[in-house]
């Protein structure tokens, strides 16, 4: 069995405040290449651009949602790696017949046009892993 996937397409940290910004730019330098909130997760992104790879921050929005949870429980740090899929459809599927823990019911719109889900830390070895493909 395989997810068909194609490359690490971007590795996604939790932030605080907006001044990880400016460490990034610093750290990489270079600019943001994208920002984008996403209002059903209550998160605004950030992106950069790191060869074929990126590096996303994700900032909440609000006191509900994914990020804002994970603040509050490990404060901010790597919140997950994404790969990048053939196709996202015949990769949620292969997961389920893996037996993986999927944490969306069906593949849905994430950010930086792409279809997305996620497969649950406790089945990857602690890392959470989202699956992408552009649309």
């Amino acid at each position: 069995m395989s997810l068909g996937i194609i490359k690490i397409d971007h590795i996604g940290v939790a932030t605080e405040n907006s001044s990880a910004q400016n460490l990034f730019e610093n750290l990489l330098g270079r600019p943001i290449f994208k920002e984008e909130h996403v209002q059903s997760e209550n998160v605004l992104t950030k992106f950069f651009q790191v060869g074929e790879s990126k590096v996303e921050l994700l900032e909440a929005t609000g006191d509900e949602g994914p990020i804002s949870s994970f603040l509050t429980k490990r404060g901010p740090g790597i919140h997950h790696i994404a790969f990048e899929v053939h196709d996202i459809n015949i990769a949620f599927e292969e997961a389920k017949k893996m037996g993986l823990r999927l944490l969306n019911s069906a593949p849905k719109k994430g950010a930086d046009n792409k279809t997305i889900f996620f497969i649950h830390p406790k089945d990857t070895s602690g890392v959470l892993v989202e699956l992408c493909q552009s649309t």
